[in-house]
């Protein structure tokens, strides 16, 4: 073929989807499992088809392949949904909200320009932070286009990115109603019903991608998945297959991160810094890892090095938790004015990010809760809660802050939810005891702090060590057995409202 023609006919690969390879100038449709891509836009195609990570210069690569074609090309549907797809992992890859409105007018340029049903528009909650007019009812079925699934996926991922999960969920619902048999919504399903806190549906939906779909990305959810329901040691069996079975430097650290992570949670720091150290190796400089290992570092006492670490990885990829992280760190090393700047960051990194329709509602709550107004708090989470964000983050979130708040009685009600689902959490069993110490539920206050300082003796910088101070001062249970198991007097005491214990200084 000419030079010309070749062009031509990847460019019609790239639009046509991630099933499609050139070979010797010859365009052939392969299984998932058999494809090798070449190049950074077919590599991004492939991982961006598959929900799986990709490298920010072969996103990079893909957009400007989508955007030039699209140029002389305005009705591909195809390619709109591609760009659109690319636009919001680039958006999410590099922390930077200002690409999801791109999303947005991509993908819904693809519903336009692509065959359709009868319905049009967006679901109510469609994840631009905008209700109202034009929006629609969006269940399987009714008000939405159908014909492009490329695109509902899209959006379905947009709404994830942005944290609207009610939408997310919707969008990908609606395509696998249309074709339950495609495995394309199910990761974007398994995302959304992760932040509603419906776990057992992102377990179901995981039974159904792995019925349908194999690969590096599909063992890491279900790595994700299985950590969730607190099945740690099958949750890194499938994270150290991923890393083993990865088909790229951007999967294989993605995989290296997830066995990290389950390491520092577990309180093996030195283990979870040879994982982000091997991830680094495998993708320099990314900056997940970079914060992973800050992370390690912190709990390991090594503050110089993980302070430098998290300088690396904020100016990568700004991400508000990553300011929250940095400013803890500050504050139990007593630099209060470093703490206060990462802390001003954090307000406006949200602030920027909401005026591109995402949520930062979940850190900035937890943010008020320790360092700013904890009634405000309250009121950002219990809004969070209502919109059916019933994750165990926000759970355990508005927990806290209500017991910061003095409302201990409600507050245990939300710890308890947080800790239910099964992940073993050592910040969320200490919030859970320290909640019941301030009801004097002794008994049970000492259980969840000694978990907590059990899973991770170093948990937090910041509240580790009042963890240590709290279960000092609860002392050694009295002898009497169960009777004395949720208190130091003979009755078991009701939750009654109660004058709290004060808070710990953080």
């Amino acid at each position: 073929m000419k030079t010309e023609q070749v062009r031509q006919v990847r460019r019609a690969a790239l639009a046509a989807g991630v099933g499609a390879v050139l070979v010797g100038g010859v365009l052939l449709f392969v299984p998932d499992e058999e494809r090798a891509p070449q190049g950074p836009e077919a590599r991004a195609m492939a991982a961006v088809g598959a929900g799986a990570p990709a490298s920010l210069s072969d996103l990079t690569a893909l957009i400007r392949e989508r955007e030039n074609w699209l140029r002389t090309h305005p009705e591909d549907g195809q390619a709109w949904a591609v760009l659109g797809s690319a636009y919001v992992e680039r958006g999410v890859a590099a922390a930077d909200p200002a690409y999801y409105p791109k999303a947005d007018r991509a993908l819904q340029r693809s519903l336009a320009v692509s065959p359709s049903g009868p319905g049009e528009g967006r679901p109510e909650g469609d994840g631009s932070g905008k209700h109202g007019e034009g929006a629609v009812d969006s269940k399987p079925g009714k008000g939405i286009r159908t014909g492009n699934p490329e695109a509902l996926v899209g959006l379905a991922s947009l709404a994830n990115a942005r944290h609207d999960f009610v939408a997310a969920k919707r969008w990908g619902e609606s395509v696998r109603a249309q074709r339950p048999a495609a495995w394309t919504s199910y990761p974007v399903l398994i995302d959304a019903y992760t932040g509603l806190g419906d776990y057992k549906a992102a377990g179901k939906a995981l039974e159904k991608l792995r019925e349908l779909h194999k690969g590096a990305p599909v063992l890491i959810r279900a790595a994700e998945v299985y950590r969730d329901r607190g099945r740690r040691e099958d949750a890194v069996a499938k994270a150290t297959d991923a890393a083993a079975h990865a088909g790229s430097p951007a999967e294989r650290a993605k995989a290296l991160d997830t066995l990290g992570e389950l390491a520092w949670e577990r309180g093996e720091p030195a283990e979870a810094l040879g994982h982000y150290e091997a991830a680094l190796t495998a993708a320099r400089g990314r900056p997940q890892s970079l914060a992973g290992r800050a992370r390690a570092l912190a709990s390991l006492g090594r503050s110089d090095e993980a302070t430098r670490e998290y300088q690396s990885a904020l100016a990568k990829l700004p991400r508000p938790e990553y300011a929250l992280e940095l400013g803890e760190l500050y504050d139990s090393l007593g630099l209060d004015g470093d703490a206060q700047t990462q802390y001003e960051t954090l307000r406006e990194r949200a602030e920027r990010a909401r005026g591109h329709g995402v949520n930062e509602e979940l850190v900035l709550g937890r943010f008020e809760a320790d360092h700013g107004d904890p009634q405000a708090a309250v009121a950002r989470l219990r809004a969070e809660w209502e919109r059916s964000h019933r994750s165990m983050e926000v759970a355990d979130a508005l927990g806290w802050a209500l017991y910061r708040a003095g409302q201990g009685r409600e507050a245990l009600a939300y710890a308890t939810k947080a800790t239910e689902p099964g992940r073993r959490s050592a910040l969320f069993s200490y919030h859970r005891g320290e909640i019941e110490r301030s009801l004097e539920m002794y008994g049970a206050a000492r259980r969840h702090i000694e978990e907590a300082l059990r899973t991770d003796p170093h948990f937090s910088p910041l509240l580790a060590p009042g963890a240590r101070e709290a279960l000092d001062a609860l002392g050694e249970p009295e002898e009497g057995g169960p009777k004395d198991f949720y208190g130091s007097g003979p009755e078991k005491p009701t939750l009654e409202r109660r004058e709290p214990a004060p808070p710990p200084q953080v």
